[in-house]
């Protein structure tokens, strides 16, 4: 009996020891893991607009830019608690990021969930696309659909009222396997896309105009999880 319990306790930790854990991508003391891609940065001593303040990850709005993991993942859920801190205004979580740039020379190509304030969860594609149920309610006509400048880049989610009140923490999770994304905002799916153009890549997160306080980026590989 006693050489059963402890087999059985063996194989439990072992099955235990097997589910995948949450990394977070930042460590509360240093932007270790992430590069700077803030075009104004280039040729003037303008600020990085991407700090650690109080065991948060800031953006701070201006100037303009991206911080990017280093590293590309795929098969992945991204577990975001944002909030911005002054005025509302606009940022964006980046997933399955590649060559810098690419859009009006600032946007990585990539596929942007939306956090600006009263549309967070909108897709925006940004020379990557993906599909969604109704298209041409959620994106407009299709003739004027597309992926670089100019054209109609926006898919809007699917709930109103999903976010929280202006100050207070906003939970978001970004859920992506293979080419398929899913995006549930303080616990509502707002939005489901489908048959993307790309299905790895860097993660990414903006400067873009307003100050937002990240207390949360943990990333989960997607693999084994049961729920």
């Amino acid at each position: 009996m006693k050489k059963f319990i402890l087999v059985f306790s063996v194989a439990l930790i072992a099955l235990c020891s097997c589910k995948p854990t949450a990394n977070s991508l930042f460590n509360g003391k240093d932007l270790n893991g992430w590069h700077i891609d803030v075009p104004a940065m280039d040729s003037t001593d303008a600020r990085n607009p991407f700090i650690i303040r109080n065991g948060m990850l800031v953006s701070l709005g201006t100037p303009a830019g991206h911080i990017i993991t280093d590293a590309s993942y795929e098969d992945f859920r991204l577990d975001v608690e944002y909030r911005f801190a002054g005025e509302p205004g606009n940022c964006g979580v980046l997933v399955f990021a590649s060559t810098p740039r690419s859009l009006y020379k600032m946007f990585p190509k990539s596929i942007e969930v939306q956090m600006m304030h009263e549309n967070a969860g909108d897709f925006w594609c940004i020379v990557e696309d993906i599909t969604v149920d109704d298209m041409v309610e959620r994106r407009g006509p299709k003739e004027e659909w597309g992926i670089t400048e100019g054209k109609k880049r926006r898919i809007l989610n699917l709930t109103d009222g999903s976010e929280k009140p202006l100050g207070e923490w906003n939970h978001m999770i970004i859920e992506c396997l293979k080419n398929e994304i899913k995006v549930w905002v303080n616990g509502d799916l707002v939005n489901h896309g489908y048959d993307a153009t790309a299905q790895t890549g860097q993660i990414a997160l903006q400067a873009e105009g307003s100050e937002v306080e990240f207390r949360k980026v943990e990333l989960l590989p997607i693999s084994n999880l049961t729920e």
